[in-house]
């Protein structure tokens, strides 16, 4: 092997450690933490959901893998539609409280040009997670991202997943345009997507 490939081994590596150690010091967490320094044009609310107005969201990073059911997934294919991205790992207690919720917005939406997508991650065996799925009645896909690499593609400074679980939503146009580090009830989830349903 070149030095250079072993290089970029070693950085990639490193980088899945480093996104792993910080989960491990926020998973599950029921809070609510802003992210990004600087000017990152996002605003909290009191419900713990951060949103950024239209003119001023950036591109969602490429969001590309195989699902849990073997087939590939390109969260661009989805451009033209919200996209509700649910970070999420089999061993999270908070996950297991919000898949049910997830599920039944995912099917009260997807005639509303609304797409839910999951990331699995931190789960070291597809099983567990496929097991989970089964478990909830989780219909919409999800890609396997066991070493977090999927969370190294958003921006820092942006609306980007910080904890298990998070959710993130990507507008009709391929932005980030909300995001919350807590687990939500189907109430929750519907004041943070209806708005952007609604948008033209």
């Amino acid at each position: 092997m070149s030095s250079g490939r072993a290089s970029r081994r070693r950085f990639t590596l490193l980088a899945a450690t480093a996104v792993a150690g910080v989960l491990a010091l926020s998973a599950c967490s029921g809070g609510t933490k802003a992210g990004g320094g600087g000017n990152t044009n996002f605003v909290t609310g009191s419900g713990g959901v951060s949103t950024v107005a239209k003119g001023d969201r950036t591109d969602a990073p490429k969001l590309d893998g195989t699902t849990l059911d073997g087939k590939a997934l390109d969260v661009t294919d989805y451009q033209g539609k919200v996209v509700v991205l649910n970070f999420w790992g089999s061993w999270c207690g908070p996950c297991r409280a919000e898949a049910k919720h997830f599920q039944k917005v995912s099917q009260e939406t997807a005639d509303q040009g609304v797409q839910f997508v999951g990331i699995n991650t931190r789960d070291p065996q597809k099983s567990l997670a496929v097991n989970f799925e089964q478990d909830f009645g989780v219909t919409y896909p999800s890609i396997y991202d066991p070493t977090g690499k999927l969370l190294l593609r958003f921006p820092k400074g942006t609306l980007n997943p910080q904890a298990i679980p998070s959710t993130v939503v990507i507008d009709r146009d391929g932005k980030l345009a909300a995001r919350t580090l807590a687990a939500l009830d189907a109430e929750k989830l519907r004041k943070m997507i209806d708005p952007l349903i609604a948008e033209k």
